[in-house]
């Protein structure tokens, strides 16, 4: 069960706010994952990714590039992550904690993924992928192709989205210009899945930045399971309000200097969080704006249907890749002084 985070705010952020200091950051969630349904891969040590936007720095020698520090470590037991967090700021973060389920342990299969400027994570899997791998190739023009350097879906997954690009090597994309591509990278794996009689599921929840805007999907291809969990917060500060690493979301007014998105909350303060519906595209624009989309298609359940809010869960939570709604509260309970 993989678990990523993303941060895309006003100001930077220092890294060690969303990695090291919660008492549950995504550092901590690779081992101490308090919502995890799925007790068969206690832990997330199988390597991490952290990308971080340098464009906010006025220093042309930077580049527009995302940088991104990957390890086949454990995240909890990596001392110059730990190191580096407390020194690197940026305005957009992405940052992931692999449990190895398709792919060797190596550096390039540790996500995020990036091409020129874009940016890209996947918490989930692609059903039976050996069966369609060879068909997403042959989509694919030589030049993207040759981007892929590891061995996992994921990483053929983001390839593919690359395709559905007009221009792959711009260096700035417009919201619906991003949001286009990953629905049609989804319906294009949906074709695929048919055309190759695959009927079991696949967990899609995508995220891709090209440093301004950020497009993410909660999704799985059925009309009645739930997809992988994925919950977002939103405010205008994010700071620590108790010793031990106690931190909350703050909303001073109405303005969004902050969203976040996630796998499972960083925190415990479960007003701060609220969880994505299955099947929806969520798109933060270069405005602070943050959509909600239904993906309509033929797994969609409509919002006034009963059957959208008892989607079963049993799938996603066999797989490791969902969090309940309600927490136990034995699991949520902060220290009294």
């Amino acid at each position: 069960m993989c678990r990523f985070v993303i941060y895309k705010g006003t100001k930077p952020v220092k890294l060690s706010h969303l990695l090291t200091r919660p008492a549950h950051s995504i550092i901590n969630q690779a081992f101490d994952s308090r919502l995890r349904l799925d007790l068969r891969r206690p832990i997330n040590g199988d390597g991490f990714g952290v990308g971080t936007w340098y464009d906010c720095v006025p220093d042309e020698e930077l580049g527009r590039q995302p940088c991104i520090f990957t390890s086949v470590t454990p995240a909890w037991n990596n001392v110059n992550l730990t190191r580096l967090a407390e020194k690197i700021k940026s305005p957009l973060v992405f940052a992931h904690v692999r449990a190895t389920t398709a792919g060797s342990l190596s550096l390039d299969n540790c996500h995020p993924f990036i091409y020129n400027t874009l940016m890209f994570m996947h918490n989930g899997g692609i059903a039976e992928f050996q069966k369609i791998k060879r068909k997403i190739q042959a989509l694919l023009s030589d030049e993207i192709f040759a981007v892929v350097q590891g061995n996992t879906d994921s990483e053929w997954a983001f390839a593919l989205y690359l395709s559905m690009l007009p221009d792959v090597n711009a260096s700035r994309f417009s919201p619906e210009v991003l949001k286009k591509a990953m629905l049609d990278t989804i319906a294009c794996f949906n074709k695929l899945a048919r055309d190759a009689d695959i009927t079991e599921p696949s967990l899609m929840n995508f995220c891709i930045t090209d440093g301004t805007t950020v497009v993410a999907t909660r999704y799985i291809s059925s009309k009645y399971d739930a997809a992988a969990s994925l919950w977002f917060s939103s405010g205008t500060s994010f700071s620590e309000y108790a010793d031990g690493g106690h931190y909350r979301m703050s909303k001073c007014d109405k303005r969004e200097n902050i969203i976040m998105i996630a796998s499972e909350p960083l925190t415990f303060e479960k007003a701060d969080w609220m969880e994505i519906r299955t099947n929806t595209l969520i798109v933060v624009t270069p405005r602070m704006n943050l959509l909600q989309i239904p993906i309509i298609d033929e797994f969609h359940v409509p919002a006034t249907d009963p059957a959208s809010f008892n989607r079963a869960t049993e799938f996603a939570a066999e797989k490791g890749l969902l969090s309940p709604r309600h927490p136990p509260e034995e699991n949520l309970k902060l220290p009294t002084s």
